[in-house]
């Protein structure tokens, strides 16, 4: 059909094509087959490169008039299959080629890939030709996912995934109950849907979906314990240290009871204690601590800090130093002090022969103290913060380090609010392990008896959502599918340098996972 020639140069190769006349063309208005020539026109086509070089396309083609008396069209231009697209100046393949690139690489880097391909187009082509392609068509599915992502601060957006092919279905800014219900009520046929706890997402499926069973996520709900614990540990805090080991009697005396003597000497140490004096005689009466950071103008942390301090010299006391690569090499520092070596310098060299690692500065810190007939600070161990107590209790007993194991027993025996909130991190552990909610009212009726603000908060919320719950423990049902489909959509984000809104990535973050699905499907061609 085509007459080609071929023209090579060092910059781009010109291939120069006509089509044969006399060939029948069907019109693009009716189909019917014509051969009436009208004239010829020259389109010029961009193709994908050939051997590095830019590959273009001089194509002569017909315009041909429509035999048929009834079309509305009284000429057509004919298209070659394959290879010119209506109104396109690129070829398909180019096009399918510019389309993935975008979808992938979004504007400005799949610019600079294409340009890598010999290929100009600016950012702004790439993303104008992304936006241009449709979205794969969606299925309803039978098994749904819903999930919330924050991809801008507080800006929030819900994703929809399907459960059974692991696809994004779509996504779209923020998270409320009437989108979401408007979406089910226009694709009927979801059976099971699971989500968080969240009130507006529970509200849009029962609106939506009325009939679909919904499953509340295990791993949010084990998420929503977790930070009750440590919402616990943060307001007993003050009992975390007992979780060290008792200082021997060989010991050197607590750095508590040695400060406690002295008398403050520098401005620090006044200011501290005048804040001290004038925080704790505002908290015992009754005062909370907003009011009192009000009235003195501090920060509410800083007042916290002081209220939970039995002493003014714990808020200007330093942090015990941490465990460094030099503590093995004390004794050596101490045995060639003694021996009469006292530069840092060669100290330094010769523990580089032994095996250290570290930097000269670290050696000459720590024989400044010497310097001043001072003894070299010993490593002290940290009681541990709030978030690492919350980690003790909800790793499972078989999984926990000795260290866990010789000091979590300390700390529970110390607080009887964190004892009570690890028997019931267990007991609801080992309803998620066995699949069995049977003893969940008893332990719901349990949370709620605590005393405990912030289990008694969780058991009203779990109460009111306790048939998902139930599904949530007993069926297979969870949200991992969609925490990797989350990232997925926040990679795409930091992909556009964080500028992308919320309608691109949905052009981005759909698209891609089916073309990744298309591109795994295809068999590898081996050698041979």
């Amino acid at each position: 059909m085509l007459v080609v020639s071929v023209e090579v140069s060092d910059a781009v190769v010109a291939v120069r094509a006509r089509t044969r006349s006399g060939v029948p063309v069907g019109c693009t208005g009716c189909g019917r087959l014509s051969t009436w020539r009208h004239s010829r026109y020259a389109r010029r086509l961009s193709d994908v490169t050939l051997a590095g070089r830019p590959l273009l396309i001089d194509l002569s083609v017909r315009r041909l008039y429509c035999e048929s008396t009834t079309c509305p069209k009284v000429t057509f231009a004919e298209q070659v299959p394959g290879l010119t697209v209506r109104y396109q100046r690129r070829t398909p393949a180019l096009q399918r080629l510019v389309e993935d690139v975008g979808v992938v690489l979004a504007g400005r880097g799949g610019s600079r890939m294409l340009r890598i391909l010999n290929i100009r187009l600016s950012r702004g082509a790439v993303l104008s030709q992304l936006m241009r392609v449709p979205l794969p068509p969606l299925v309803t599915p039978r098994v749904l996912g819903v999930d919330d992502f924050a991809p801008y601060g507080d800006t929030y957006g819900t994703l929809l995934v399907h459960a059974t092919t692991r696809l994004p279905l779509t996504l779209w800014e923020g998270r409320d109950a009437e989108r979401l219900g408007r979406w089910l009520r226009e694709h009927p046929g979801v059976e099971v849907a699971y989500r968080d706890g969240s009130l507006a997402y529970r509200q849009g499926i029962t609106a939506g979906a009325p009939d679909a069973v919904q499953v509340s996520d295990r791993f949010h709900l084990w998420q929503g314990l977790s930070r009750r614990v440590q919402d616990i540990a943060s307001i007993h805090r003050g009992c975390l240290p007992a979780a060290l080991p008792p200082i021997s009697d060989t010991a050197p005396a607590p750095v508590k009871e040695s400060v406690e003597n002295t008398i403050e000497d520098t401005p620090a140490e006044r200011h501290a204690r005048r804040l001290f004096e004038a925080v704790q005689a505002l908290t015992r009466s009754g005062r909370s601590h907003s009011s009192v950071a009000r009235e003195l103008g501090l920060n509410r942390r800083t007042v916290s800090k002081y209220a939970r301090a039995h002493t003014w010299q714990e808020v200007v006391l330093r942090p015990p130093r941490k465990p460094s690569s030099l503590d093995s090499y004390l004794d050596y520092l101490h045995q060639r002090w003694d021996e009469g070596q006292h530069s840092a310098k060669i100290l330094h060299e010769e523990l580089q022969i032994r095996g250290y690692l570290g930097h000269y500065q670290r050696v000459k810190m720590a024989v400044a103290p010497l310097r001043r007939v001072l003894p070299i600070d010993e490593p002290r161990e940290r009681p541990p913060s709030p978030r690492e107590a919350t980690r003790w209790i909800t790793t499972h007993p078989h999984r926990r380090s000795p260290h866990i194991n010789d000091r979590l027993p300390r700390l529970l025996d110390h607080c009887p609010a964190l004892r009570t909130a690890h028997d019931l991190v267990r007991r609801f552990a080992a309803m998620l392990d066995n699949r069995d909610a049977t003893s969940l009212p008893e332990w719901l009726e349990d949370l709620a008896n605590t005393g405990l603000a912030p289990l008694t908060g969780l058991a009203r919320a779990l109460r009111e959502d306790r048939a998902a719950v139930t599904q949530g423990i007993t069926t297979p049902y969870n949200s991992g599918v969609n925490e990797g489909r989350i990232t997925d959509v926040k990679l795409q984000k930091r992909i556009m340098a964080g500028r992308a809104g919320f309608r691109l990535l949905r052009h981005r973050v759909v698209p891609i996972a089916h073309l990744r699905r298309r591109y795994a499907d295809r068999p590898t061609l081996l050698p041979g």
